[in-house]
């Protein structure tokens, strides 16, 4: 299973169903040129430990093409922790593809903290294979980009494996975030979940699309997906469309999703209590965000999350 970059003499359009929340030839920067692109190989051995986590750094200039690339792979029992970051000025394209190959019992922590340039374009391809009793566990913080899509496909293919997938999107002005998620479950006693949350303020857009496939042969599959989206203006918009293709008969399986504003009740009890408005929104919605990014396992990076998305929410109130 490889993971793909785009082609840029063949974009795709929302007339693809996959693509059809998302119009990327309409936000593709002009004039691009390609630009030199780190390879990045990750490769830990049978047992082999991660004490410290690997941080891994991806650059945007203005008017580049960039194509990185990524591959993991950990050996039976092996484990890690990798934080990947984006970042860059100008209006660029951000293009990379990654590989995630989890052998039998291996870890994976994965955070990977999206603050890419107001104007610039980033897709994510990354493909997740996992063996029997491996876990991958992920965290995405979504701050920047003109238009980002981060698409997943993860393929459980051995018994007991697990993958969670947690995100955080914060999108203002007419930021696009684009979230596409395919997990295959192949093997039985498995489990998936996906929760992710957006909080959308002036005409920013977002996207959820979370697709749970289990094959026949996945009996005692563990399938959840939730979408929660939290709308600060009038303008913002949240397409979602979560989805369940199952042809086992014996199996768990859910999904959910909601979009909506503040609820007034709340809001009332706490200014009735003496808070501001202001404070009082900034309780709900940090609460709001509180729920997902307690999903990281890390302590110090939960703490570090946390503290940029309380920066984003104190800009946008």
């Amino acid at each position: 299973m490889k993971a793909q970059a785009l082609a840029l003499d063949n974009l795709p359009t929302p007339k693809e169903e996959r693509w059809k929340y998302t119009n990327l030839p309409r936000a593709m920067p002009a004039d691009l040129e390609e630009k030199p692109s780190e390879n990045i190989v990750i490769h830990k051995n049978r047992g082999e430990v991660c004490e410290q986590p690997v941080d891994i750094l991806w650059t945007g200039l203005h008017k580049g093409l960039y194509v990185p690339t990524l591959k993991v792979t950990l050996e039976e029992g092996a484990s890690l922790i990798l934080i990947e970051r984006c970042t860059g000025e100008g209006a660029y394209w951000m293009n990379a593809a990654a590989e995630f190959d989890l052998k039998d019992n291996a870890r994976f922590v994965h955070i990977r903290i999206q603050e890419d340039s107001v104007d610039a374009v980033n897709t994510t391809f990354s493909n997740i294979s996992l063996g029997r009793d491996a876990h991958y566990d992920s965290f995405t913080l979504n701050l920047g980009g003109k238009l980002t899509r981060h698409e997943i496909h993860g393929v459980l293919n051995g018994p007991g494996a697990e993958i969670h997938l947690n995100g955080l999107n914060l999108l203002k002005n007419k930021q696009h975030g684009d979230t596409t998620i395919l997990i295959e479950h192949k093997a039985p006693h498995c489990q998936s979940n996906q929760f992710y949350r957006s909080i959308l303020d002036d005409e920013a857009h977002g996207v959820f699309q979370g697709k749970v496939y289990v094959h026949q042969e996945a009996q005692k599959t563990d399938g959840y997906q939730l979408s929660n989206a939290l709308l600060l203006s009038p303008k913002a918009e949240m397409d979602t469309k979560p989805e369940l293709e199952i042809y086992a008969d014996d199996v768990k399986c859910s999904h959910g999703a909601t979009t909506g504003q503040l609820d007034d009740e709340p809001l009332f009890y706490l200014r009735s209590r003496g808070l501001s408005e202001k404070e009082a929104r900034l309780l709900l919605i940090q609460a709001f965000v509180d729920e997902v990014v307690d999903k990281i396992v890390d302590e110090k990076l939960r703490e570090a999350v946390a503290a940029k998305s309380s920066d984003w929410l104190n800009s946008v109130l």
